[in-house]
């Protein structure tokens, strides 16, 4: 459960609020005084902060600014507790950067499902990838293994870029985050029509990315996303490369050589019932698996047939 900080006057201080965010597990810690909440908050950060608008001095706005121009709280969500007239004149988001609002006359009910709702937010938002926006690490681990709980036969699908560093060294950062959206785009368009909401897509970072589908669909998907990457790439590569069938780069060692043009790998591991019940020996297999599709040439993809009837 969460750690509450309330810099408030009055509202949200009565006695039925905290009881009842105790009651779900929420540790509440009430500041009346504006600097030393502060002080509390950059010192020992709660999960969220519940602040009352119309404190003395604009102080409100103060704590406000000062938190999300924080590198370490930037994410921490913040509540703003105003009147119902704030409401209806509406405020300036410019000003007031918090992530929901809350009436001063809401009910007990209606703070609980707004804390669980920024809560739930803001774990997302913090998850996901800044470059893709798709799910990140945490959502990934969470529902690989939530599949493998529920014994769904879904197979996870590991996918990266070949010889990506070397085409960023020659191409630049800039036309590498380019492809970078663009296979994620791929991946979400392909999923999403073979398997509607039955697919996931993850972005664990850089060139990697997961995504885990029924595994009779798993082939169509791959092959579809490796004929849409083939049709695409070639828009992000230069004429005369394309020409060569190679670019030259620097390797990680620092020496010139050339390399193939830009590809995409894809391990598959199928997650049939009983065979794996951790997430971790999903990527203990597939790490294997890509050292075997990588060593192909062009873009590939490879199943783990063991087991599989």
């Amino acid at each position: 459960m969460a750690r509450v900080a309330l810099v408030t006057s009055q509202a949200f201080n009565r006695q039925d609020e905290r009881l009842c965010l105790e009651a779900k597990g929420h540790v509440v810690n009430f500041k009346k005084d504006v600097a030393r909440a502060l002080e509390a908050i950059l010192s020992d950060p709660p999960d969220l902060l519940i602040i009352e608008k119309g404190l003395e001095r604009n102080l409100d706005r103060e704590v406000i600014a000062a938190l999300k121009n924080n590198l370490q709280l930037a994410l921490m969500p913040i509540v703003l507790v105003v009147s119902e007239r704030d409401i209806a004149t509406g405020l300036d988001w410019n000003i007031f950067q918090v992530d929901d609002i809350v009436s001063n006359q809401a009910t007990v009910e209606e703070l609980l499902t707004r804390i669980e709702l920024s809560l739930s937010r803001s774990h997302r938002v913090a998850d996901n990838n800044p470059l893709t926006k798709l799910p990140g690490n945490s959502s990934i681990l969470k529902s690989i293994q939530n599949m493998l709980d529920e014994g769904l036969g879904h197979a996870v699908c590991y996918v990266d870029i070949d010889n990506f560093k070397p085409y960023n060294d020659k191409y630049g950062f800039s036309r590498g985050d380019e492809v970078i959206r663009m296979v994620g785009r791929i991946l979400v368009n392909v999923v999403q029509e073979h398997c509607g909401n039955q697919g996931f897509v993850g972005h664990v970072g850089g060139d990697d990315f997961v995504f885990h589908v029924p595994f009779q669909k798993a082939e169509p998907v791959c092959q579809d996303v490796i004929n849409s990457f083939s049709a695409l790439i070639p828009l992000f590569l230069d004429e005369e490369d394309i020409e060569k069938g190679f670019f030259t780069s620097r390797d990680r060692q620092g020496n010139t050589r050339t390399f193939p043009l830009t590809s995409l790998s894809i391990a598959v591991v199928p997650c049939n019932k009983d065979r794996y019940s951790h997430y971790g020996e999903v990527a203990a297999t597939a790490a294997k698996l890509k050292k075997k599709v990588k060593a192909l040439e062009g873009s590939n993809y490879f199943i783990d047939r063991r087991g599989v009837s």
